[in-house]
């Protein structure tokens, strides 16, 4: 273990840039400005509307009148009580379902204003992204649509009705064509519903289309086996994984439950066991995914088919026709060695690539064949009906239109003109269809350009059903009545098409009734009211089938080839999803606006990441704008010098640039998806791109290096895997040469603690940065958002941050010097990354209680650190006598100034807030707190059951959203606690123990299991 090793969080702290030491002079970035102390005012009237969106215009008036009528008895049932019960000040939660995941929506006096993973789940055990933890916020968005529209103006339901009713019974008399495009649908009663519109008018078709495509992998696989889906992966059955560009634990397919999956072989319980899997990843850009590799290799686009074709040779011992040697020498030897490696691991090997590239897909499919992974790690038997979209029949559809063939078009949860790769030909096709419907909720760029708008209920108003994967079946029910006079897409079409069933509700009911109930050993209505309570049924899986790969790959290789050498240039283009943003449709959301990117800490835009070698090389820094041009497109983006990004490629996220949505989010960063191209029947994320500096630049808004902690080494401790056995205590400075600092105690006086304990374990080899607990734990908690500029500032109100650690890897030698780490560009293309979740430590010697005058944070009985935000004057002392940088100051009375109405209306967020914590004031400073009324309603409740608090009783939010369990909290004075248990693990330690502080928070040394490759 090197103790040398250096830990640097951005390039300006490694290279101490002028700028960052100014910055990081004083502990706070500015004073408080002198004319808001003399005029009480603050940047209103000065900053943009857009550089204040804390929530802005979220909520209505509208949702009082809607929480307070019950939802139906005899529809809806609460998770945990029956019959329903609505009691002041107690929450009711919810079985529901998001993107086919099982959760539980947390409902107060009515409203939702949580959402939590319901932990019966099958895909993620609990888990929730940050995407879901988002999504109630929505609901209060006063940009909804608030009725029907059309032609641009406010009508009523039955006019619509009448009018498009009229229309069609017009277009089916003519003949031409009728077509749903719609996101993918995997709901049972959804499909059901459109098939029997389909039944009434013959010449209606209902299209898959996913702007962020995999028809690659299902048409490979229909190429391949005869069977067009979506496999189902099992990461945690693969003790070895080799990922060509799918960043499975940030955005493809189902993240949060491959990140279960993941960790079971990598956590805490795993090493424990002296198992550890080993996980290899090639990439353009720096992905959630990569970051989190044993190893990472940076490859070029063009080079990603070359290199699976030389690990199929390797792997077959075979050579295929037209095999290029890869340029990339790093490459080329880590092939060679994963090759063998995978060989070993048949039947426990997995191989996956992120392109939506048939030839490469089947070429995957080669390998996963070879390798035995079919019926073990693949599952094509029990498939996943996450996305189904179909790039040829949405090509063809748009191709119908502008042949004036295509009279009518519903889009459901679809915007083609904003994340079609060319919009202007859908836009100018929808010139020539006689009906055009939008079930937006928002008039958005597609929407706007239909004659009629007929709103969806939100998800959470509405009922529904899904089938995520093959056999598991979650339900949807509402946890609120219909804020506004929208009504649910599959109502309407069973009023359109006549149907003898026009209440979707009991539609969905009948079809659960006859076909679904039974699944789950259920019936009637006893059995509805148990799906109703525990949110799902499961079949039994099928058999899982190992299935041979017998096609001749030689036309494949040759593709491939041909494939990259159109791609090679001196710039290659890699267009990716963000974490945060995915594909665009959640834009107009704050929270996920101002949730840092886990690898480049930008919030609030999309950039264009570049190797800090060419951005040497061609004179660039941080914020400069470049206009990027491929196929045919143009797009000016600020770059950004990235770690681990490969030479000669840039990378630009998808999701921004929207022209029609809500104040947040329209016109924030720029619109990617315009870069796309159609290639071999496919749309294709990577292309040849020129660079081009404007002479402008545009600052982008970074969170990682606003908190310094001036280099201390004792903040990130690793080992590897081969280290780990040899010592578990390696790299955790505990054992016998754990020092004890309790020693001559002269500062703090030593607390009791005679029944509760509470303190946190974090496992670094668990987390793997995805953010779900940042945006978890601010809807728990009110915390505001701040917007770009407030960010920019260094005054973000993020109570945990994740902090994204670089190191370079070490040269044999017992670490690097500063100075060779500098001059040496090419270490940053190979850097190693940690992601440590950072929050108050609640410190037994907290260095904040001591300067406080006014006894504003104090320390408890129970081991926690509390603020009594009442007494805070703002001196912000505590925040600069706090070593981990974890105290925020309430610049803004963010929530309830009036001077901001335009920006957060104050009655309308009340709406989404936790009544349970209070919003704090400008001017006191703000912090975690361990979730205290989570605390106390544990306890409350084990007293009134009479009986003591157990174990997973109480949860914090963000432990409860993370889909890795990396986050443990509990009572450390009950030895069999799972905090406890964490907490002995060999690889604990305490961030900064030397300084005395005792922290309550300890951390899992990270372990990385590398071996030659990195030799």
């Amino acid at each position: 273990m090197d103790s040398n090793k250096k830990y640097w969080k951005g390039l300006e702290e490694l290279n101490k840039t002028p700028e960052f030491v100014e910055k990081n002079k004083h502990e706070f970035a500015e004073p408080i400005p002198i004319e808001d102390v003399l005029t009480g005012g603050g940047l209103a009237g000065k900053t943009p509307r857009r550089d204040f969106l804390k929530a802005v215009g979220f909520g209505v008036g509208a949702v009082t009148l809607a929480a307070c009528q019950k939802v139906p008895v005899r529809k809806s049932l609460p998770y945990l009580i029956k019959p329903e019960e609505v009691t002041p000040g107690v929450a009711n939660y919810y079985t529901s379902t998001y993107e086919g995941h099982a959760i539980l929506v947390k409902t107060r006096e009515g409203r939702p204003i949580k959402i939590e993973g319901n932990p019966n789940d099958l895909l993620s055990k609990g888990g929730v992204s940050a995407q879901a933890q988002a999504s109630v916020l929505d609901l209060y968005d006063v940009n909804r649509l608030k009725s029907p529209l059309k032609d641009g103006a406010e009508t009523g339901w039955s006019q619509v009705d009448d009018f498009i009713k009229k229309e069609l019974a017009a277009i089916k008399a003519g003949g031409k064509k009728i077509r749903i495009v719609s996101s993918t649908i995997s709901s049972p009663s959804s499909l059901a519903v459109i098939d029997d519109f389909i039944t009434q008018y013959p010449t209606a078709k209902h299209i898959n289309y996913d702007a962020v495509s995999y028809t690659g992998i299902i048409q490979g696989n229909q190429n391949s086996f005869g069977k067009a889906v979506l496999p189902h992966y099992n990461f945690d059955k693969a003790d070895i994984i080799v990922s060509f560009g799918a960043d499975f634990l940030g955005t493809w397919i189902s993240p949060a439950e491959f990140t279960r999956q993941y960790v079971q072989n990598r956590n805490n319980k795993s090493l424990q066991s002296k198992k550890m899997s080993r996980h290899i990843q090639f990439e353009t850009g720096m992905s959630l995914t990569g970051t989190n590799a044993d190893v990472r290799i940076p490859i070029k686009p063009s080079e990603e088919g070359i290199a699976l074709i030389a690990l199929y040779n390797a792997v077959s011992g075979s050579t295929l026709p037209g095999t290029k040697k890869l340029d990339n020498s790093n490459a080329d030897k880590a092939i060679a060695i994963v090759a063998k490696e995978l060989q070993a691991a048949k039947g426990k090997a997995l191989v996956v690539a992120g392109s939506n590239d048939v030839a490469t897909q089947v070429l995957v499919n080669a390998i996963n064949s070879l390798l035995g992974s079919y019926g073990k790690t693949i599952d094509l038997d029990n498939p996943s009906h996450q996305f189904a979209g179909n790039d040829a029949e949405f090509v063809e559809f748009v191709k119908d239109m502008g042949r004036g063939e295509v009279d009518a078009v519903f889009f459901l949860n679809a915007n083609p003109v904003y994340d079609y790769y060319n919009s202007k030909e859908v836009a100018d096709g929808l010139k020539k269809v006689r009906l055009k419907v939008s079930f937006a909720n928002y008039s958005d760029e597609t929407a706007s350009l239909c004659n009629v708008i007929t709103p969806n209920h939100y998800y959470l108003e509405s009922w529904g059903d899904d089938n995520a994967i093959e056999g598991y079946y979650t339900i949807l029910q509402p946890a609120i009545n219909p804020v506004y006079d929208t009504r649910q897409a599959e109502q309407s079409f069973l009023i359109w098409s006549d149907n003898a069933v026009k209440d979707y509700y009991t539609y969905v009911r009948n079809n659960w009734d006859k076909n679904l109930l039974a699944k789950g050993g259920l019936s009637g209505q006893s059995g509805w009211e148990t799906l109703l309570q525990t949110g799902f049924v499961k079949v039994a899986d099928k058999p899982a089938g190992a299935y041979t790969f017998g096609r001749d790959l030689n036309a494949v290789a040759q593709t491939i080839i041909d494939h990259s050498g159109q791609l090679a240039a001196k710039i290659e283009l890699q267009v990716y999803q963000s974490v945060a943003l995915r594909d665009g449709k959640r834009a107009n959301n704050p929270w996920l606006q101002e949730l840092p990117d886990p690898v480049s800490k930008v919030t609030w835009d999309n950039f264009a990441a570049l190797a800090p070698a060419d951005m040497k090389t061609w004179g660039y820094v941080d914020g400069d704008v470049v206009t990027i041009e491929a196929n045919g497109y143009k797009v000016d983006l600020p770059a950004l010098s990235q770690p681990g990004q490969a030479r000669g490629t840039v990378s630009v996220a998808v999701g921004y640039g929207r022209t029609m949505v809500g104040p947040v989010g329209i016109n924030v960063g720029k619109n990617a998806f315009p870069l796309y191209s159609l290639r071999n029947g496919t749309f294709q994320i990577s292309a040849p791109a020129t660079l081009t500096a404007t002479g402008d630049n545009s600052p982008l808004s970074q969170t990682q290096t606003h908190h310094s902690i001036e280099g201390r080494n004792s903040i990130i401790k690793e080992a590897t895997f081969t280290e780990y056995l040899k010592d578990p205590y390696q790299g955790s400075g505990g054992g016998k040469d754990h020092k004890d600092y309790n020693e001559n105690n002269l500062f703090w006086q030593e607390y009791d603690h005679p029944q509760y304990n509470w303190v946190m374990a974090i496992d670094l080899n668990a987390c793997t940065g995805c953010g779900a607990c940042v945006v978890a734990c601010s809807a728990e908690n009110n915390v505001p958002v701040v917007g770009k500029d407030e960010v920019g500032r260094r005054r973000e109100m993020h109570w945990i941050r994740i902090d994204r650690y670089y190191s370079f890897n070490d040269d044999g030698n017992g670490g690097t010097t500063r100075e060779r780490e500098i001059a040496k560009l090419e270490d940053l293309d190979n850097v190693r990354v940690v992601y440590q979740p950072m929050l108050c430590q609640h410190c037994e010697h907290a260095p904040c209680e001591t300067v406080c005058p006014v006894l504003a944070t104090v320390h408890s009985s129970e081991g926690l650190n509390h603020m009594a935000y009442n007494r805070c004057i703002g001196t912000r002392y505590c925040a600069n006598n706090c070593p981990y940088k974890v105290r925020r100051f309430n610049w803004f009375n963010y929530w309830n100034d009036s001077r901001f109405e335009n920006y957060l209306q104050n009655d309308h967020t009340q709406l989404v807030l936790n009544p349970d914590v209070v919003t704090r004031f400008r001017g006191v400073m703000e912090k975690c707190s361990m979730c205290i009324q989570r605390i106390q309603a544990g306890k409350l409740k084990a007293k009134i059951e009479k009986r003591p608090v157990k174990d997973g009783d109480i949860k914090v939010a963000c432990q409860q959203t993370c889909p890795a369990n990396a986050i443990v909290f509990g009572n450390s004075n009950d030895p069999n606690s799972e905090v406890s248990k964490a907490l002995r693990s060999e690889r604990t330690y305490y961030v900064l123990e030397e300084l005395n502080v005792q922290p309550g928070v300890g951390y899992q040394v990270k372990v990385r299991n590398i071996n030659e490759i990195e030799a």
